[in-house]
């Protein structure tokens, strides 16, 4: 049985609500010890995963959604500058009770977990980054997730195609109506940010960030290339170390939850 099809046998976490800009934003908080952040990837994460379980088993994870992925409402509608969404997961950190903690950021949030500790370093202890967006280089660009059919996603984003698809499944009590449009919402919540060609900017301001950095990508991963991982190595000023995932594609934390877990809770010890 796969890791995501024995989900159902896993306890689930703590749930509460934070206000970001005048909307609820859940947060999940599962396992004790020292805390470790998690900001999900493209899509977001309508239900716990087997990745955070594993971190579970060792850390005190706490999972803030992002505005306007599943549990960040529309927080996304009132974010109209690079700055504004950097500010707003500046206070989600606050709030969630993340700030000075270890962070680990994929895809869409490691772009804006970079953005958080380059701009306010105290913000995070040590830094894990799995297949970050954030930069762009002409000659050897990410995929645009955003130009494909939605048919065509699960097959992008991991190297096996169903561990998106159940993730995105919807569980038997969810509201019919409401199920699709939360999930086009969380595609959307990140075309406002990086669309279209996925590039904040951030280069400029990976000097400046200072403290120890992991950086993961799939050896599988079809959105970003495997010159991005070295891109962001040689632009983080602090020490930096990358490891790549056999059998994983983008989203790294769903293919392996169990390898991913394990390489960054071998780092961080």
């Amino acid at each position: 049985m796969s890791d995501m099809a024995a989900e159902h046998k896993v306890s689930q976490p703590d749930t509460r609500t934070i206000d970001i800009n005048g909307f609820p934003t859940r947060v999940w908080r599962k396992g004790s010890g020292r805390k470790l952040g998690f900001l999900a990837g493209f899509g977001g994460l309508p239900r716990w995963i087997p990745f955070l379980d594993r971190l579970a088993e060792h850390r005190d994870v706490i999972v803030p959604s992002l505005p306007g992925f599943p549990g960040g409402d529309r927080g996304h509608s009132v974010l109209d500058s690079q700055l504004d969404w950097v500010l707003a997961v500046r206070a989600t950190l606050d709030q969630a009770g993340l700030f000075g903690q270890d962070l680990i950021g994929s895809s869409v949030g490691g772009a804006l977990a970079a953005e958080a500790v380059a701009i306010w370093p105290a913000s995070i202890a040590r830094l894990v980054l799995i297949a970050p967006f954030g930069l762009f280089a002409e000659g050897d660009p990410p995929a645009d997730p955003w130009a494909q059919r939605a048919d065509a996603l699960p097959a992008l984003l991991c190297a096996e195609p169903e561990n998106y698809r159940r993730l995105k499944a919807p569980p038997e009590d969810a509201n019919s109506i409401e199920w699709p449009i939360e999930q086009t919402r969380a595609s959307e919540a990140a075309a406002r940010l990086l669309w279209p060609l996925g590039n904040t900017g951030l280069a400029r301001r990976l000097p400046l960030i200072t403290a120890p950095t992991l950086l993961i990508r799939g050896a599988e991963d079809r959105v970003m290339p495997a010159s991005n991982q070295a891109r962001f190595a040689a632009g983080i000023a602090g020490p930096t170390t990358q490891t790549t995932i056999d059998g994983a594609g983008h989203l790294a934390e769903l293919d392996q939850p169990g390898a991913v877990a394990a390489a960054i809770l071998d780092w961080l010890t």
